[in-house]
């Protein structure tokens, strides 16, 4: 696995997830949330132009997503 997370925006994270089947709900203000159908749980990315790397890994993990699925998806 690599040893890093890459720097990315809430952008391109989401457009990375909808690759994955997640889809943007309504949202009110800067966080989008998302939701796949095979799952209950609701992701919520922030717009900003660079994510944190403890915020990424969270998203990561509940999206059920390594690394290096991530780094296939950009």
């Amino acid at each position: 696995m690599s040893e890093r997370l890459p720097v990315i925006s809430g952008a391109q994270l989401i457009r990375a997830l909808e690759q994955q089947g997640w889809e943007v709900i309504p949202q009110r203000g800067s966080h989008v949330r998302l939701k796949h159908p095979d799952r209950s749980v609701f992701l919520v990315v922030p717009l900003h132009r660079e994510l944190k790397r403890g915020t990424l890994s969270g998203i990561l993990r509940d999206a059920g997503l390594d690394r290096d699925e991530l780094r296939k998806l950009l």
